[in-house]
């Protein structure tokens, strides 16, 4: 893993920090290729539930290097978008804790994340037609699933910078914290969701996802496909005996 992304690993978080402070957590082709590598970790690892992304020295992400792609390098990586996680998420939560700026391809991969904790200075924005360029990165797919559609056009025709709070009453700020506290908040967020099933937080995820595609004469056919295996597993039986124990569940899945 290179140290221009720095991970680690406990209590069923995985935590991402894209770790180019001096360039504003700006993405190269290393950078989405190190944090791909992390978020595969993440899906594979049967000890970890959930992840948290988030950028070092008080910005999350200002968005692609242009040096970089003014030399011609990528910032995504073929198949899996902008910093390797926009085209692809996880199967598993990603929670983004933003600082800061979250510019460009910042606020793409905000938007790519589950949930958003952000600090109440933290801006979000996407900036590209002031250059007369597009948001390629599904920022513009997937801000007006996010907020009010006429809302998400203003901001994405104007590229104005859209502030943490009003991104709270939004709903694309899911916390908001004090100044330096968003990864903490972010955590807080994460341990809440970690104590949980893993199973069963893998496949909620899965279907509050997925079913934004299904037809109302599949709907309920595909859910219980999905919910069938939890309710048979170990998992479920061992939630079950723990609360009726009143003690704290040891999954067997984690």
């Amino acid at each position: 893993m290179s140290d221009l992304v720095l991970t680690s690993f406990d209590d069923g978080i995985a935590i991402v920090t894209i770790n180019r402070p001096e360039a504003r957590n700006a993405v190269n082709r290393a950078v989405a290729d190190a944090v791909a590598e992390a978020i595969d970790e993440l899906d594979a690892r049967d000890d970890l539930v959930v992840g948290v992304i988030t950028g070092a020295g008080g910005t999350f992400c200002a968005g692609a290097d242009l040096k970089a792609l003014a030399a011609g390098e990528r910032s995504g990586i073929p198949g899996r978008g902008f910093c390797g996680v926009t085209e692809t998420p996880p199967v598993k939560p990603l929670i983004a804790a933003v600082e800061g700026y979250a510019l460009g391809g910042g606020t793409e991969l905000a938007l790519a994340c589950d949930m958003v904790v952000a600090a109440r200075t933290a801006k979000f924005g996407l900036p590209e037609t002031k250059r007369g360029l597009i948001a390629a990165g599904g920022g513009l797919v997937r801000l007006p699933r996010k907020i009010p559609y006429n809302v998400a056009m203003q901001y994405a025709l104007t590229g104005a910078l859209l502030g943490a709070e009003r991104g709270y009453e939004l709903g694309l700020v899911n916390e908001l914290t004090a100044q330096g506290e968003a990864l903490a908040g972010a955590m807080a967020l994460a341990k809440e969701i970690a104590a949980n099933g893993p199973l069963a937080v893998r496949a909620s995820k899965g279907i509050v996802v997925d079913s934004a595609d299904w037809s109302s004469d599949e709907a309920w056919d595909r859910n219980r496909a999905a919910c069938a295996p939890v309710f048979a597993s170990a998992d479920a039986k061992e939630g079950a005996r723990a609360f009726a124990e009143k003690r704290a569940p040891v999954w067997g899945s984690c």
